[in-house]
This record gives C-alpha cells, structure tokens and sequence, in this order.
C-alpha cells in the first residue's frame, strides 16, 4: 500500500497484516517492521528506528509500544493510535478464536504439536530482530564490540538488561559509539 496516498491507511494495513504473523509478539516483527517502515515505505532511516526501538524497551508497558512510536512518527497521534490497534485487534480476535478451538480439542493431540512447532519459531524470529537490531546501530568497531559484549552479559549472567542499556547510552552519550 503507498504510504504517500494515506499514511494513516498504510500504516492501518501494515500492521494488521504483520500482527497476524508476529509468533511470539512484537518483538518477533522486529525485522518485518525495520523491513517496512525503512527500506520499503522510508518512514524512518535505520537510526530513527533503531532510535525509537531503544525508546519502545526502556518505556513501561509492552512491547508492542515500538509500534505506537512508528505510528507516531509517521502520523501523529492519529498514526500512533491507529498503528497500536491495527497491530493488536487483529492477533488479539485471533488468540480469542484458537483457544476457543482449542477449549473444545482438549483431549486431542495436535494442539500440543503445535504449541511445540511455535516455541523454535518464537526464538527464531526474536533472534532475527536482534540481528537485525544489530546491523542497524552498529556503525563502528566500537558499536560492535560493546554489542557482543552486552549480548555475551545477558546470556553468561543475571544482570539485568536495563543495565546494559544504560551502559550503551553512557557510550553513546560520552561520544564514544
């Protein structure tokens, strides 16, 4: 959909359509969302976006508010709003739908089969969006190093990420990514 015509529209469309692909949430579009609103309809650049995706994980709330920014940043408020609930209607009719499905197949085997084919899906797509993420701020050695760093802390410890993130905005504020 041309995003010049109606932005609201496109953004509307855009995200219900990507909401009912999200396996494991927000998060898991991360790539489809940097895919579209840079390179296709060139919303944001890559800093804009990777921009408004450190904003959406340090706010309160879920992680569906890097939608909500995007919108924001397109259109206002009007595109904020329309943005949050194109990307959360949609999947939220659809959850409704299944486990009432579901309700009634209890006793039947293939609700379980695939509940355990989306768990490898989920982690995949999420580690896509942290490549993705990756590849759009890192610029410099620096950037890259401080990157791998925080992802080896995060997965070696039990330090919690918002200090990670602070520590990559200390970098960043100080000049030195």
């Amino acid at each position: 959909m041309n995003s010049d015509a109606n932005p609201v529209l496109a953004l509307a469309w855009t995200f219900a359509l990507m909401s009912l692909f999200a396996v494991g949430g927000a998060s898991a579009a991360i790539p489809e969302m940097h895919r579209v609103a840079v390179e296709v309809q060139h919303w944001l650049t890559d800093k804009q976006f990777a921009d408004i995706y450190a904003i959406s994980q340090l706010s309160p709330g879920p992680n569906v508010l890097i939608v909500t920014l995007i919108g924001y940043s397109v259109a206002g408020i009007a595109g904020a709003l329309v943005a949050t609930l194109s990307m959360c209607v949609p999947t939220a009719m659809l959850a409704y739908y299944v486990s009432r499905l579901l309700k009634r197949s209890s006793d039947a085997r293939w609700p379980a089969l695939i509940q355990a084919a989306l768990v490898p899906l989920s982690i995949g797509l999420m580690s896509a969006s942290g490549l993705i993420l990756a590849l759009t701020s890192d610029r410099t050695w620096v950037a890259a190093l401080v990157t791998a760093v925080s992802a080896v802390l995060a997965f070696a410890t039990r330090l919690n990420p918002l200090w990670l993130l602070l520590a990559g905005g200390c970098f960043g504020f100080a000049g030195l990514i």
